[in-house]
């Protein structure tokens, strides 16, 4: 614990006007060293947090919080529903099917992946909660083949509002079966987020078991909304404890990939941001061996004056830890401003640059 005397001395030495020009300097850099590393490292952070929460968005527009699945569910998925929405954690269930399958319209071919919904059921597990979209699902429910595309699906093949296209399950292309094939009329395109603006399509839950009833991969599933995005996985195991056959599949683990990816380069950002903070650190010190150089005839009168060498480090130490903190504080603070103000400071720059 520092005495008084040493908090005394060390906030003199701390505060006094130096006299040695170069070691003012020194000072001076070491602790705008440390200010800098603070300001990148806040800032650097909150960029990649929230591009981390923005891709976590995009990607549960497309995603269910969690996937439940199992070969019972195509008889007893409505029990299931009810297990499910029994936990208070659980907000909304629905069934789905999901496979791949090929869409054509004027010639133009492409793969998707087609989603077969309850329309009654949907609008609650779903993130978006947009009128147009509310819209679309309120006429695929009263439509027999209506059909919803992913809006740059749709700009892909150059398909318009109340088009037909034709889907074709990939089993059944596969296996030449071509007869298969089901008309659609294109109802409208939605937002399915970045990961399924170029590949989903949403169609009745009857609709799409048609489609895919010679597919033995492709089965019924319920999706889940729970009220903890980052507990999605504990929340549904906990919800269907009593149905240990079904197994259930987190969004995070469904996009473990890319998550993993971002948190992996989240780790290695801060581990070289904080070396600069280091090195604004290491400054510091090499300052303090400077300055006690150029207090040797201070520190021999304080040791005539009976101050043990224990006092004599605390009053330098208390100078470096003002220095550090001073230099962390002026960080802080212009850290938080930066990344608070972001993205007005991008588009003024971008603006800037482009006039």
């Amino acid at each position: 614990m520092l005495k008084p005397f040493s908090l005394f001395v060390g906030l003199r030495y701390s505060l006094a006007r130096k006299h040695n020009l170069l070691l003012s300097f020194v000072s001076l850099i070491s602790m705008l060293g440390v200010s800098l590393g603070v300001l990148i490292l806040i800032v650097a952070m909150a960029v990649i947090n929230g591009s981390i929460t923005t891709l976590r968005d995009e990607a549960l527009k497309s995603v269910p919080h969690a996937t439940v699945s199992g070969s019972d569910l195509n008889q007893n998925w409505t029990d299931v529903r009810s297990l499910a929405l029994n936990s208070a954690s659980v907000l909304a269930a629905a069934p789905f099917i999901e496979g791949e399958a090929t869409i054509t319209h004027q010639g133009e071919t492409g793969f998707i992946r087609v989603r077969g919904i309850d329309p009654k059921l949907e609008l609650p597990v779903n993130e978006s909660a947009r009128s147009v979209f509310q819209e679309l699902i309120t006429q695929l429910n009263e439509t027999e083949n209506g059909i919803i595309l992913g809006a740059q699906l749709a700009g892909q093949l150059g398909v318009y509002s109340n088009t037909d296209v034709s889907i074709l399950g990939l089993r059944s292309l596969l296996d030449r079966q071509l007869d298969d094939s089901l008309g659609f009329d294109v109802l409208g395109f939605a937002d399915f987020g970045l990961y399924g603006n170029n590949n989903i399509a949403l169609v009745k839950l009857e609709t799409a078991q048609k489609l895919f009833e010679n597919d033995p991969g492709v089965s019924l599933q319920l999706r889940l909304r729970v009220d903890d995005v980052d507990n999605a996985g504990q929340i549904a195991s906990e919800a269907l404890a009593d149905a240990p056959q079904l197994e259930v599949a987190p969004w995070n683990a469904v996009q473990a990939s890319l998550f993993n990816a971002l948190n992996m380069e989240k780790f290695l950002t801060t581990f070289m941001l904080l070396m600069i903070v280091v090195i604004g650190a290491v400054n510091i010190i090499s300052t303090l061996v400077m300055v006690v150089s150029d207090k040797s005839a201070d520190i021999a009168i304080l040791r005539t004056m009976g101050a043990s060498r224990q006092t004599i480090m605390q009053i330098f130490i208390l100078q470096g830890l003002v220095a550090g903190t001073i230099g962390t504080g002026i960080g802080a603070v212009l850290g938080v401003g930066l990344a608070n103000n972001i993205t007005n400071i991008s588009l003024g720059l971008e603006r800037f640059v482009n006039s």
